[in-house]
């Protein structure tokens, strides 16, 4: 504890802050939105080494070697291929400074100190990140359904029984199409704008 005191008052800790929207074109992660492809930011939080930038689409983290060194690493987690799952909050003590924001992106861990002055706000992204987990599990769940449903229809399929003419290859790639977008499309949310516009209120 004494340790955290002296850090905080060196100013060498690295403790978070919540930076509003009005100052979203300051912080280098947006350097890395594909604004192109409709990309915005909905919650970012600071601290003197890191960004944690999350947008509609992905958390890309600005991940910075220390608070004295110019050099970073982009680091981009899209929702579409990282699951969120393990997210909590650790609220502050009496005499703490900070709160953690905790959550897994696949084998991921993160565990991001913010200042406890912000813990309305985190509580904002903690809703978010809830939510977007369990329609990433439902998304699962809707592929895996998709692919048992492909099983059994190629099992009612016989070799000596295929159709002549083409018409096998007609359905085979009606069904991959329909395959396909069921498992890349229908059933893989990738824009998240409407859960963060739901919960986060910057």
């Amino acid at each position: 504890m004494f340790k955290k005191f002296a850090a905080d008052a060196l100013g060498i800790s690295d403790v978070g802050v919540i930076v509003g929207p009005a100052d979203y074109n300051k912080v280098d992660a947006d350097d890395y939105l594909f604004s192109e492809d409709g990309e915005q930011i909905f919650f970012l939080i600071k601290s003197k080494m890191d960004e944690y930038c999350f947008t509609n689409l992905a958390l890309i983290h600005v991940d910075g070697d220390s608070a004295v060194s110019s050099k970073r690493t982009i680091k981009r987690f899209e929702y579409a291929s990282h699951q969120i799952s393990g997210v909590s909050i650790e609220t502050a003590g009496t005499l703490d400074m900070d709160i953690e924001l905790k959550f897994n992106l696949d084998e991921t861990r993160f565990s991001i100190d913010v200042k406890k002055s912000f813990i309305e706000q985190l509580k904002d992204v903690y809703k978010a990140l809830i939510t977007i987990g369990k329609q990433q599990r439902r998304d699962a769940v809707c592929r895996k359904h998709a692919l048992q449903a492909l099983e059994a229809t190629t099992s009612v399929h016989k070799l000596n029984i295929a159709p002549e003419g083409g018409t096998l290859t007609t359905q085979f790639n009606a069904l991959l199409d329909a395959l396909n977008t069921a498992v890349l499309d229908t059933h893989t949310k990738r824009d998240f704008s409407d859960v963060f516009t739901k919960y986060i209120h910057n």
